[in-house]
């Protein structure tokens, strides 16, 4: 059973970083694709960034994260990194990752219903 667990969330002040993981199960992350999404209250979910699994490197990402964010993965651990850096307020949201179906991330972006296997999300609050 493919399972996957979001975890790292916090509250941070602006200006603050935190590291996000996606710990994943019964998933061949060496062969499979990982997209991290935000959905903050009243909002539609959005793609943050999709992670190739070739090389662990974005594929895509959203213009609101440009420059503030680091990907990673380890395929010991079956775990995905998403590192945000300098928080803003509006980056305050419960953070999912999934997989996109049925190929490879999409560089053009990230479309919810194209992906599968969502956890239950991690909450970020940036706030002073």
């Amino acid at each position: 059973q493919v399972q996957f667990v979001e975890s790292g969330g916090g509250v941070v002040q602006p200006g603050g970083s935190l590291k996000l993981s996606c710990a994943t199960s019964g998933f061949t992350l060496d062969l499979k694709s990982v997209g991290w999404f935000r959905q903050a209250p009243g909002k539609e979910r959005e793609g943050v960034v999709c992670v190739r699994y070739t090389d662990g490197r974005p594929a895509y990402f959203a213009d609101s994260i440009k420059g503030r964010f680091t990907v990673s993965k380890d395929d010991s651990k079956n775990t995905v990194y998403l590192q945000i850096n300098n928080l803003k307020p509006e980056d305050t949201a419960v953070y999912y990752c999934a997989t996109p179906f049925p190929a490879g991330c999409d560089p053009w972006g990230m479309t919810p219903h194209q992906y599968g296997y969502w956890g239950q999300g991690t909450q970020v609050t940036v706030s002073s």
